[in-house]
């Protein structure tokens, strides 16, 4: 597997130095600050990244990735497996056994039934949950008694280590959400603001878009743990004021996501109270098509959905043309210096699953621009392409961060080039990444032409990464605009493959699969346009220790292991 970690600056050392915890709660407070404020504490309503960290601080999964794409027990006794009876020999099920004695923060016993609970959950069809995909091929998942729980596939599962394995997929509380299934389940706010988990912390408060207030669980299962009696995060303005608070003025000791241009974040490290850490995992920056119409002069409920396909880029060569105006290798540069790397692939690793496509990687504007000549796409008096009428103009979104705005200034020049008149749209990103089903502005709803933002996978099977993109999982009123596939691509023979991986064990032929998967997403339709290959980055105090960065699964996976290093 193909993991780069760097962690930069002279103060490294002590990030991975091991904890010297006087007890829990000893060392006060610690502040984190994401700029992208977390918009709800239930990751099931949200596929936005900001809310999947924030909630992972109080939620838990079976299992967690390690910051080297493996496994590690989180709730579960120990990771199943062929040899201790865990995984069946027909690959058709998976059986886990919870740790003993663990309970929630209100004190109350964690039992299998809040796992099926929560299967349940997700699955139900009209809940609109927007981690489905790491269901994909689930048939049922029982309790079998309190501390163990069947998940049974439809067919035989190579690799069974999906739903609940991360921070996308943790454990409800079935007391707490019992009331909450279908469509009740974005109506919950009691429930989605403050839930009861048995991780490391509790909320205690919950401003949306704002901050979060937490405190040490009393009932956590490591008694000198967290070291910190309070955890705040704040959320609101950039990711430079961010980086800032941390590195430059100390007043904040952790802040996610400094996606800064490498000259900005090293004049940053220059004052000595920080550094950045990067970590390459699987995040992809890169161009969503709409292959639907956004176009305000539909009625609500159908702008940007199936039902009407998109006038324009409904035409494939009007979507290759736009991917070859791009410079990658500039946008890299400028963006992101050695914490990115260009990119023609969706998934850019394991190095088994990540395709040798390279052919998006050289610009080339008058290969474009013949291309458009010859679908009929024609320079109007002005130079904006036509045909049949109507003008090449798109509207281009992205949430607000000084990078993607760069990119958007530098694309919307290059699809000058070729003829495109572009109009420039920016969102707050608590906003965009948010889950909110009413909002007019979020990634999911993708009421413009194309967008641009990144995600990831968790750990080393991009298997359900993929799924994302099936005809079921296109957003829409019916599943409350949480659908994962926010292109609306629909290809009925990239669903059969879907299935068809499913039943594949042999993992070359699976990484095979997996190529021929992402290479429709983006070569073969440029559905998807991928820009550069980023790290995860995030800016760290050099008096915080314990904090290991993990580009495989939630930046906080271990929070509890967190504490204060005194100068």
């Amino acid at each position: 597997m193909r993991v780069r970690c760097w962690m930069l600056g002279a103060a490294a050392a002590a990030l991975a130095a091991p904890a010297a915890m006087a007890g829990r709660g000893s060392d006060g407070q610690v502040n984190v600050i994401m700029w992208q404020a977390p918009s709800t504490m239930n990751p099931y309503l949200s596929p936005g990244t900001k809310d999947i960290i924030a909630s992972s601080i109080a939620l838990e999964p079976l299992a967690s990735f390690t910051p080297q794409g493996g496994l590690a027990p989180r709730l579960a006794a120990e990771i199943p497996s062929r040899e201790n009876g865990g995984i069946a020999p027909d690959l058709r099920s998976v059986t886990w056994k919870l740790k003993p004695g663990i309970r929630w923060a209100d004190g109350s016993p964690l039992t299998a039934e809040d796992v099926a609970f929560t299967a349940a959950y997700c699955m139900d069809p009209s809940g609109g949950c927007a981690q489905l995909a790491k269901f994909e091929g689930v048939e049922s998942v029982e309790a079998l008694d309190a501390l163990t729980v069947r998940i049974r596939f439809a067919t035989p599962r190579p690799d069974p280590f999906s739903a609940f394995v991360g921070a996308q997929t943790p454990v409800l509380q079935k007391a707490q959400f019992r009331d909450c299934i279908g469509e009740k389940a974005p109506t919950c706010t009691q429930q989605n603001f403050n839930p009861v988990g048995t991780g490391p912390f509790k909320v205690v408060a919950f401003r949306t878009n704002d901050s979060i207030t937490f405190e040490a669980n009393p009932e956590y299962r490591a008694p000198d743990q967290p070291a910190f009696a309070k955890l705040l995060v704040k959320g609101g303005g950039d990711a430079a004021a961010a980086a800032r608070a941390v590195l430059e003025t100390g007043e904040f000791d952790y802040a996610w996501n400094t996606q800064l241009a490498p000259d900005v974040m090293a004049g940053m490290e220059a004052a000595g109270k920080g550094q950045n850490v990067v970590a390459f995992g699987s995040l992809v920056e890169r161009i969503h098509v709409n292959l639907t119409d956004p176009s305000p002069d539909l009625p609500e409920g159908e702008r940007s959905t199936a039902k009407h396909p998109h006038p324009i880029l409904q035409d494939a060569n009007v979507r290759k043309a736009l991917s070859m105006a791009i410079d990658r290798q500039l946008l890299t540069e400028l963006g992101y210096g050695p914490a990115g790397q260009p990119s023609c692939n969706l998934v850019p690793a394991p190095d088994a699953w990540a395709s040798d496509n390279t052919d998006c990687m050289a610009q080339d504007v008058e290969g474009a621009k013949r291309l458009l000549d010859e679908a009929g796409w024609l320079p109007g008096p002005d130079g904006i392409r036509e045909k049949d009428g109507r003008r090449l103009k798109l509207l281009f979104q992205s949430s607000v961060n000084a990078v993607r705005q760069d990119f958007q200034a530098l694309i919307k020049q290059w699809w000058s080039d070729i003829g495109v008149e572009t109009e420039l749209k920016v969102v707050d990103p608590s906003v965009f990444f948010g889950g909110d089903a009413g909002s007019p502005d979020t990634f999911q709803k993708f009421h413009a032409d194309v967008e641009m933002y990144a995600n990831n996978f968790e750990g080393n099977n991009p298997e359900p990464y993929l799924a994302r993109q099936t005809c079921d999982k296109i957003p829409g009123p019916e599943n409350q605009w949480q659908g994962e596939n926010t292109s609306r691509y629909c290809d009925p023979e990239f669903d059969r493959l879907i299935g068809e991986m499913t039943q594949i064990v042999d993992p070359v032929a699976r990484g095979a699969m997996g190529k021929r998967l992402n290479e429709m997403l983006t070569r073969d339709s440029n559905a998807i346009i991928p820009l550069v290959y980023r790290g995860t980055t995030s800016a760290v105090s050099n008096r915080l220790g314990g904090v290991q960065m993990n580009a495989w699964d939630s930046e906080l996976w271990n929070v509890a292991d967190w504490h204060r290093i005194e100068p």
